[in-house]
């Protein structure tokens, strides 16, 4: 009966073990998949399919999530097709309908429709171009105020999008393991990459690698201690270091040894952004071919001359050099 319990109490508590370390991956993925699970960039390499379009659709949150450059391709794309779908209603009522009265106007009735809308759109209004008659007139009602919306919504989002405060966190293309206090250490580097200052900056290191249990392989989840997992201030770069000692699990590990467990470095980072005063977060990964086994980290402190400011140099937060 003792025996009976006491393997219940030790399954119960690798279940425990189990529920902490699971990151949200699913036993699935966490198990089978030989991918990485995170990408440098912060993004998960997951992909969702069968959810029905309308449920999954949300025009807001994609407008605020895509980046700079597709969110102003597709606002002028938007500028460009509303205009010419106008453009070409009123072209169909012909010169009699929209007359311009310019020196030297446009003869060509289509440009004139196109421009006509750009005119109402922007609310421009030159004059030289005008509808004549209540058809007419009555789409410029039309455009005036679908133009009124769409500017005050696009107008809205660009908002949205410079008030939404995001980290800028920027990694060292490579991790080291390189000597530390008489044993070794798993280093990365990291700067802001703002002006502005985050404080309260907390740091979390997940190793995940594949291992084999009861004849199985499966992927196991470790949260690594580190040497300082939180600092108040964060002005100039911090080299995150987890000491290799008796109790961490990449004791004894190889740079082979990395590569035949897929095994995988998480990164999450959270801070509080002064500026916003609200809570920013970034994350990255490194794989083994990023983690350099006898390295260590180039000093990144430029030389200065008493009473003046420290400084360093980002251009070597990646630079490594051969550890003695």
């Amino acid at each position: 009966m003792k025996e009976d319990a006491t393997a219940k109490e030790i399954e119960s508590e690798e279940q425990i073990e189990r529920q902490d370390r699971d990151l949200g991956f699913g036993s699935v993925v966490a198990g089978s998949s030989r991918q990485r699970l995170l990408n440098p960039d912060g993004s998960f390499n997951v992909s969702r399919s069968g959810m029905p379009v309308l449920s999954s659709l949300n025009l807001y949150h994609w407008l605020l999530s895509m980046s700079w450059t597709k969110f102003l391709l597709l606002v002028l794309l938007l500028y460009f097709l509303s205009n010419i779908l106008f453009g070409l209603m009123y072209a169909a009522f012909g010169t009699e309908g929209l007359v311009d009265t310019s020196s030297e106007p446009v003869g060509n009735i289509l440009l004139r429709g196109f421009f006509f809308s750009v005119q109402t759109f922007a609310t421009i209004g030159y004059g030289t171009i005008h509808p004549v008659g209540f058809v007419p007139n009555m789409l410029v009602t039309i455009e005036s105020y679908y133009s009124l919306l769409a500017n005050a919504l696009i107008t809205g989002v660009v908002f949205a999008r410079f008030a939404r405060p995001t980290a800028r966190v920027i990694f060292s293309e490579v991790s080291v393991i390189a000597p530390y206090r008489g044993i070794e250490g798993l280093m990365f580097r990291m700067v802001n990459g703002r002006n502005n200052q985050l404080i309260e900056v907390n740091v979390q290191v997940l190793f995940a690698r594949f291992v084999n249990e009861n004849g199985k392989s499966v992927r196991r989840f470790d949260f690594l201690e580190l040497e300082r997992d939180r600092v108040t201030f964060f002005p100039l770069a911090w080299t995150v270091v987890h000491p290799i000692n008796e109790s961490s699990p990449l004791r004894g590990l190889s740079q082979s040894d990395l590569i035949n467990t897929d095994a995988e470095l998480l990164i999450l980072i959270t801070a509080i952004d002064e500026t916003f005063a609200q809570v920013v977060h970034t994350r990255t990964s490194y794989k083994p071919q990023s983690i350099r086994c006898g390295h260590k980290f180039v000093s990144m402190y430029n030389d200065v001359d008493d009473g003046e400011p420290i400084s360093i140099d980002i251009r070597k937060l990646s630079q490594i050099e051969p550890a003695s």
